[in-house]
């Protein structure tokens, strides 16, 4: 992918396999910047047992994104009304959590990770049974309720969750297409 051409690039989204991708994902989830992760000082067993752990949960699913073949971001899907969210907020048909990490790099590219929250929004909206888009980012994370906004995110309120204070926000399809100009 290049500076100039971020928009251009081939991005796939593929299935997480545990096993063999949890040595790729580690020094992601782990790096400084994943904080909100909460996954800092993770052994790569940890890291194993956790996308273990979403692999059996029928409701939580994991992928590894590639751009012009490279793998470059983690994407979690999952139903808000069995995981995550369950009890915080009043669920309704056609909800999907989501969350998406961008792989660390030393040469970042202006654009590219909005880019792949666009195209994170595209996959989940591939599916027409998808009405809109709940995400629970910790409050203090502002550049990623930036991307949010960028994106068609509206908070609603904060939440309190077990391991974090969280700006919950939804993203119907509508708000995603107006937001990106372009159909989901």
């Amino acid at each position: 992918m290049t500076a100039e051409t971020p928009d251009t690039a081939d991005i796939r989204i593929r299935p997480l396999d545990p096993l063999k991708d949890a040595e790729l994902i580690h020094p992601w989830v782990t790096d400084a910047k994943a904080s909100y992760w909460l996954m800092q000082g993770f052994k790569l067993q940890d890291v194993e047992r956790e996308y273990m752990a979403i692999a059996a949960n029928p409701h939580h699913d994991a992928f590894i994104g590639t751009v012009d073949g490279a793998p470059a971001f983690l994407m979690e899907r999952y139903d808000p009304a069995r995981a995550e969210l369950v009890g915080l907020y009043e669920a309704e048909p056609g909800d999907v959590g989501m969350h998406f990490l961008v792989a660390p790099t030393d040469t970042p590219v202006h654009g590219f990770t909005r880019t792949v929250i666009t195209a994170v929004m595209r996959e989940l909206f591939a599916d027409p049974a998808t009405a809109r888009v709940v995400v629970e980012p910790d409050v203090r994370n502002k550049a990623v309720h930036a991307l949010n906004e960028a994106v068609g995110f509206v908070p609603e309120r904060e939440i309190q969750k077990p391991e974090k204070k969280a700006l919950l926000s939804f993203c119907t399809r509508a708000q995603f297409e107006a937001a990106v100009g372009a159909a989901a």
